[in-house]
C-alpha cells in the first residue's frame, strides 16, 4: 500500500528540528548519516512521520505551496510558545464551521502550519 511523508527542505534541519520538537513533541526517529554534517532527520508527531533534509540552497524567499495540519489537544495552550520555540503566530486562532478550531503558524523558516483542535460536538 503506497505511503506518504512530508519532507520539509530546509538551510537549517537543526534549527527546525528544535521547533518541532520543543513546540509539538516531535520524537527523533532517525538520521542521516548517524555522525557528522546531519542529511536527513526522520520525525514522529503521534502516530505521523515526516522529515527535514538538509538543502542549503532553500530560498525561503519563496513563498511555501505545502503546508503541515497538526491536530493538538489544546490550540490556545500552544500559542504562547510558538515564538518561543523559533515560529511565528499568524493571527489569533478561529473556530471553523466544521467543527475545528485553527491557528496559522509559520516554522523558523516561513513554513504554514496549522494547529487544530477538534471541538466538542
Amino acid at each position: 500500500m503506497p505511503t506518504v511523508q512530508a519532507i520539509i527542505s530546509t538551510p537549517d534541519v537543526e534549527r527546525q528540528r528544535a521547533f518541532y520538537e520543543r513546540l509539538l513533541g516531535a520524537v527523533q526517529t532517525s538520521r542521516f548519516p548517524a555522525d557528522g554534517q546531519v542529511f536527513f532527520v526522520g520525525l514522529r508527531l503521534g502516530d505521523s512521520e515526516f522529515g527535514l533534509v538538509d538543502e542549503a540552497d532553500t530560498d525561503l524567499s519563496v513563498p511555501s505551496r505545502i503546508l503541515l495540519s497538526v491536530e493538538v489537544q489544546d490550540v490556545d495552550a500552544l500559542l504562547g510558545q510558538v515564538e518561543a520555540a523559533g515560529g511565528r503566530l499568524l493571527g489569533p486562532p478561529t473556530d471553523m464551521p466544521w467543527g475545528q478550531r485553527v491557528a496559522h503558524i509559520h516554522d523558523p523558516d516561513g513554513n504554514m502550519v496549522n494547529l487544530t483542535q477538534t471541538l466538542p460536538g
